[in-house]
């Protein structure tokens, strides 16, 4: 009787540390897979990822407007260096963003993208962009910075759309780690290579 209440004792610890380590590897799962969620279903307003042009132009119009932000920890202004555009589902358009550096050295951040409204968001596919990567500029840099994108034909499917004139493509920049200018011209100075560590 002792031997069967040992091994139901090990059991349950067992499946304890089991479930103990199944959430830790969520924990660290999670923020992953929430963003191919987001990428393929366009939940939160977030894009798709194409990797060639549409191969079918319509001749349906829709106007893209451009909005930018940035974190105020980030010493930079930032701004769509066009206004509204208006392009044909499935045309491939190109957008460029301004950046320019008001800090007195090296400074890193990288920029968010979001599409409203949002249930256009998986429809709107970039082809290339600079979201979401390391953007480095000296003390006094400016920089353009360009997206690649097309209004997904599919969404002349969706009934649910039919509404949609107009896309707003909205960045957002942050500074690299949550540092400041000082900071990050730090980290910049002292990695090899020049990139932030």
């Amino acid at each position: 009787m002792k031997a069967d209440l040992q091994r139901r004792n090990n059991r349950t610890m067992a499946a304890i540390l089991g479930a103990v380590v199944g959430m830790v590897g969520l924990a660290y799962a999670s923020v992953p897979l929430y963003n191919l969620f987001c990428r393929v279903t366009g939940f939160g307003g977030t894009p798709g990822v194409a990797q060639a042009p549409s191969a079918v132009i319509a001749d349906r119009e829709i106007t893209v407007r451009f909005d930018s932000s940035i974190n105020p920890k980030l010493p930079w202004r930032f701004a769509p260096a066009q206004g509204p555009m208006t392009v044909k589902v499935g045309e491939t358009a190109l957008a460029f963003f301004r950046a320019d550096s008001k800090a007195d050295g090296p400074t890193a951040g990288t920029a968010t993208f979001n599409v409203t409204p949002l249930k256009v968001a998986k429809y709107v596919d970039k082809i290339d962009c600079f979201c979401f990567t390391e953007q480095r500029l000296e003390a006094g840099e400016s920089a353009d910075m360009a997206v690649s994108f097309f209004v997904d034909p599919a969404i002349m499917d969706d009934r649910f759309l039919d509404d949609v004139n107009t896309i707003t493509l909205s960045y957002t920049f942050f500074p690299l780690h949550g540092t400041d200018g000082g900071k990050v011209a730090a980290n910049l100075a002292a990695a090899p290579g020049g990139t932030v560590q």
